[in-house]
This record gives C-alpha cells, structure tokens and sequence, in this order.
C-alpha cells in the first residue's frame, strides 16, 4: 500500500494542507521560521520532504540510508526556543511525528479524493508500512502511535487541543494561499492558483479555516463551497 499510495501524482495536490498543518504546532512553526525560506519560497521545504520520503520509500537500500541520513544532518542544528519560550529541537521524535502525521493524513484524504477510496484495512496497511519512513526520520518505534486506530486518535487529539496559530502560522498560510509570482505569471497562473487554494482550504480540518481566519483570504462563498466539498 504504501507504494500505491506514495507514487501516485495527485498527493502533491495536499502540499498545502500538510504544510499549514504542520506549522500549526509553534514549536514546527518556530523552526520554520527560523531556519526557511518560507517567505520566498513556500513550498520548497514540503517538496524537499516529499522528496527525501521519495528516495526513502522508492528506493535502493543505500539510497535509502543516505536519504535518511542527510534528512538528520539537515535538521541537527536547527533548535531554539518558541514564541512561548519552550525550546525545541527539530530531532525532536515529538515534532517528526507530527510532521510525519501530516503527510501521511493528507496522503489518504487526497489518494480518496481523487484516486479512489480505500476501507479500513488498505488504510491500516498503509500506515504500518509507513513506519519504517518515521523511523528513518528518526522517530523510535516506541514513539509512534501502535495501529492506525491509535493514529487516527493521536491525530485528532493534536488537531483539538494541541495546536495553536503564532504569526509564523499566519505567515506560511499567507504565503501558501496568496503566493508571491513573478509579474509576467500572475494572470496565467490565476486560475491554478484559485484551485489549489480552495483546495486547501476545502481539506484542513475545522480547527484551521476556525482559527486561521482564513475566509479574508478566500471570500466567504468560496470558503463555503470549499468546506462542503470536505468528505
């Protein structure tokens, strides 16, 4: 399953969701800050995950290794403390799981928007083949959730209660749904990038158009429309 899922196009779709997601935790959304270029360019970091899960999930054994390993050799100094003072440390198993939820939530919500729905046992599948992928992140074993029953509970929990907007969240919201183009592409562009923000905006859970405000951004009727669509 997770090759199926993991090499199919349309999950590139989600970048946005996982990454306002992921920046939704202060202490990801401190190091993000911090450490990226994210102003400039938004997706970058996203695509240099999906990347390295790429090469983690596809291929060889020592091309896999050395994927992982300079996954950990990037994130080594990035540490610091967040708009409420606790420090952080991108290694920290905490944080990787979170980022790693993101991606592998947003992987099935796409995969059953535009590919096809998978029950119950595909999606458990999925998840366990996936964690050797956390583990090359560098998150133990112990430090992931059991099943995917366990997932699940352990995702929307974090969704509930744990997350919290701090300006870095509003900025990378900002520059994912309003990105900054060259002049000469911003009319051509128009259309895909209305798309791929009510997109977005259609799959993040309630707690993020909530909180996020994100309507000033998207206008009222195409939020509505946008979070109807949600399945």
């Amino acid at each position: 399953m997770a090759w199926r899922v993991s090499g199919e196009g349309a999950l590139l779709l989600g970048g946005g969701r996982a990454l306002i997601l992921q920046v939704a935790e202060p202490s990801v959304a401190a190091g993000v800050a911090r450490f990226s270029s994210y102003r400039d360019a938004p997706w970058r970091r996203l695509y240099r995950t999906i990347d390295v899960t790429t090469r983690i999930v596809f291929g060889e054994g020592s091309e896999s290794r050395e994927a992982a390993a300079g996954l950990r050799r990037v994130h080594e100094g990035i540490q610091g403390r967040d708009d409420s003072g606790r420090s952080y440390h991108a290694l920290d198993p905490k944080l990787l799981m979170w980022v790693q939820a993101t991606l592998l939530d947003t992987s099935l919500l796409i995969y059953d928007r535009y590919v096809r729905r998978l029950d119950d046992d595909e999606r458990a599948a999925y998840y366990e083949e996936m964690k050797p992928v956390g583990e090359a992140y560098g998150i133990p074993r112990r430090r992931m959730p059991g099943d995917w029953a366990s997932f699940r509970d352990y995702f929307d929990e974090m969704v509930e209660s744990r997350l919290r907007v701090t300006p870095a969240t509003r900025d990378v919201v900002d520059s994912v749904l309003d990105p900054e183009l060259p002049l000469p592409a911003r009319l051509p562009a128009r259309p895909a990038v209305e798309a791929l923000r009510l997109l977005t905006v259609g799959t993040l859970p309630g707690f993020a158009t909530r909180t996020l405000t994100i309507s000033r951004i998207c206008g009222a009727r195409a939020l509505t429309q946008a979070e109807e669509d949600v399945l």
